[in-house]
């Protein structure tokens, strides 16, 4: 019944005005940060990484929540176009959130519309410049557009926040750069 509900909601023309804003986790992000940094490998910063992706995805409220989880799992059933379906209604419920917008471009990287994913992308940045995972899929996305230079400094640029990416092993060492 409760899902129901939120569905409801969700349906009706004013829902965009009734989200509230997303959570602020800066801090324990922040933390998180300092204590990804200070791993001292890859399978030691994986638990780390997994509280972030806690928090970015901790949609602000419930009817968000039953949204971006829906999508999620569409996306995980290969129902790219459902999950999409299901971001987009995220993103016009909730436009403040950052974690809408980075699913739907991580659909249209999957889909390989690269243009439409670095949109987002840039949306997301701008709702949260720190946001680890779409900075590291803004790199993806531009060395997918042959933009490898751009891609590679933001690539440095996640990996200063998180230097066990996997996307690590994509960066190209600069001349006496040690990585």
């Amino acid at each position: 019944m409760r899902q129901l509900a939120c569905l409801l909601m969700l349906a009706s023309p004013a829902w965009a005005e009734t989200c509230p804003p997303p959570p602020d986790h800066s801090a324990a992000l922040a933390r998180l940060v300092d204590e990804v940094r200070a791993a001292p490998t890859a399978q030691a910063a994986r638990p780390i990484t997994d509280r972030m992706w806690e928090l970015w995805a901790d949609a602000p409220d419930e009817a968000a929540q039953e949204v971006l989880d829906a999508g999620l799992r569409k996306r995980a059933s290969y129902d790219f176009l459902g999950a999409l379906r299901d971001f987009d209604r995220l993103v016009e419920y909730c436009p403040d959130y950052a974690e809408g917008y980075n699913q739907r471009a991580f659909i249209h990287f999957i889909r390989q519309d690269y243009e439409a994913a670095l949109e987002q992308l840039d949306i997301v940045l701008e709702l949260n410049p720190a946001h680890i995972p779409a900075l590291a899929g803004k790199a993806l996305t531009l060395m997918g557009l042959d933009r490898m230079d751009e891609g590679q400094e933001v690539l440095r640029r996640a990996l200063q926040l998180n230097p066990w990416l996997p996307e690590r092993g994509l960066l190209i060492p600069r001349p006496g750069e040690k990585l």
